[in-house]
């Protein structure tokens, strides 16, 4: 787990490089560097746990740095969703760069296409007020990231692939 919160930060790296609002940008790199302090603590405990073996005391402080770092990676990905609504600016040629923005783009098309709908369809009660039954929530780069299908085990950029990776592990 704590590779793959390295594998969030370069991410939200990435965006904040090319995000064009500087208040979004500062956040998302704020949020990103708290996810590698909590990232690294983590990969210590795990180690060291490792090494001593099992205890309740070291199998709590593991948990508990694991929902650290569960609340961390949201952290980024909400504003990795500011810096997308913003815009981006135009990546470079580098392959990471460009998988991460084709994976923005398609997070803020389907949100494009969700508020589209919702206008069509309005669930609104005689206020202008939206009524809160049945209504579906907005896409998130969450919800975007459980969505992917795993990619081939021939990627070499994950010498072994596991059951349960995101799309942030795939394409980072």
């Amino acid at each position: 787990m704590a590779s793959d919160g390295q594998a969030v930060v370069k991410f939200g790296n990435i965006l904040a490089k090319h995000c064009l609002d500087q208040r979004c940008s500062t956040e998302l790199l704020r949020a990103a560097e708290h996810t590698q302090s909590v990232s690294s603590q983590l990969g210590i405990v795990a180690r060291v746990k490792a090494v001593t073996g099992e205890s309740k005391a070291s199998s709590e402080l593991l948990l508990s740095n694991v929902q650290n770092l569960i609340r961390a990676v949201q952290h980024v990905l909400r504003a990795a969703e500011a810096a997308c609504v913003k815009g981006l600016g135009q990546p470079s040629a580098d392959p990471e760069e460009e998988e991460v923005a084709a994976f923005c783009q398609q997070w803020r098309k389907n949100l494009t296409q969700h508020r589209a709908e919702e206008a069509l369809n309005s669930d609104r009660d005689e206020l202008g007020l939206r009524k809160t039954r049945g209504a579906k929530a907005e896409p998130t780069l969450m919800s975007l990231v459980q969505e992917q299908p795993p990619r081939s085990r021939n990627i070499p950029k994950h010498p072994n692939p596991r059951k349960g990776h995101t799309v942030m592990e795939r394409h980072l």
